[in-house]
């Protein structure tokens, strides 16, 4: 039986739509994080995007216990909106989103997808080599965050945000208007980012893009390499942007780069 949708699905279409995108949001994040003008700048270009909220997120909060959710479920949610549209659609997934969607392409039973985008993403290895740096650098922190399963608490102040999504040079206001809507993570999601289920890349025939943040602080040039390997293509790097491509001070080069890929003539 295939998964329910998740409750809260947004979607902006564009007037003349002449592709559709389904984007998928990172930990932490919900489907609010691709609304603050990246999906308006899509659809200018003709692509509809449906952005949902895994489950235990935003507006698909209710009645779900989030440190339940484990990736396979996030997995299935997406596959579940991806199955309930006219396709073949695009897939872009962020950070924990690019790892829902590999996750997905490894699939052997799936819905079809004409492309995917893996913005800032999560390597198929993990969160190994940036779980090491949040312990060594905010240990006090790292350690109450284990200790109750609330990985909210790595979130909740705007220069922690900032160091983690953003840049020195970012607004004041973006940090501060993203941190108020940051929410905890799943902690069974982040032990199968870590080590229990992750990415298992294998050959598939849609085109998949990679593309790494210049200024990255949670995966780096090294962790967007390894994807690229992993998958059978390569990366574009969009320079000077925090980990938070479709938030940070140029989002608006990212949102163009994905309407490039998405209305490429392949």
């Amino acid at each position: 039986m295939s998964a329910p949708l998740p409750a809260e699905v947004i979607r902006v279409d564009a007037a003349e739509p002449v592709a559709t995108l389904v984007l998928c949001h990172g930990a932490w994040h919900g489907a609010w994080c691709w609304q603050d003008g990246f999906t308006d700048r899509l659809a200018a270009r003709g692509i509809s995007t449906i952005a949902p909220s895994l489950r235990g997120h935003a507006g698909s909060a209710a009645g779900r216990r989030l440190n339940r959710a484990r990736m396979r479920h996030y997995a299935d949610d997406l596959a579940a909106v991806i199955a309930s549209l006219d396709g073949p659609v695009h897939v872009a997934g962020h950070s924990m989103g690019g790892g829902v969607v590999q996750m997905l392409l490894a699939r052997e039973e799936r819905p079809a997808v004409a492309s995917a985008t893996l913005l800032a993403s999560m390597p198929p290895a993990g969160v190994h080599k940036v779980t090491r740096s949040i312990a060594r650098h905010r240990t006090r922190d790292f350690l109450a965050a284990n200790a109750t399963w609330n990985l909210g608490r790595l979130v909740r102040e705007d220069h922690d945000v900032r160091a983690m999504f953003f840049t020195d040079r970012t607004p004041a206001d973006v940090v501060r208007r993203t941190r108020e809507r940051l929410q905890s993570e799943s902690y069974l999601g982040f032990l199968d980012m870590l080590a229990l289920d992750r990415p298992r890349p294998r050959a598939v025939d849609e085109p998949i893009l990679v593309v790494a943040a210049g200024d990255d602080a949670i995966f780096d040039a090294q962790d967007a390499a390894a994807t690229a390997r992993a998958w059978a293509t390569s990366v574009t790097t969009v320079d000077g942007i925090g980990h938070d491509l479709m938030l940070d001070t140029g989002w608006e080069r990212v949102a163009d780069l994905l309407a490039d890929w998405v209305l490429a003539d392949r």
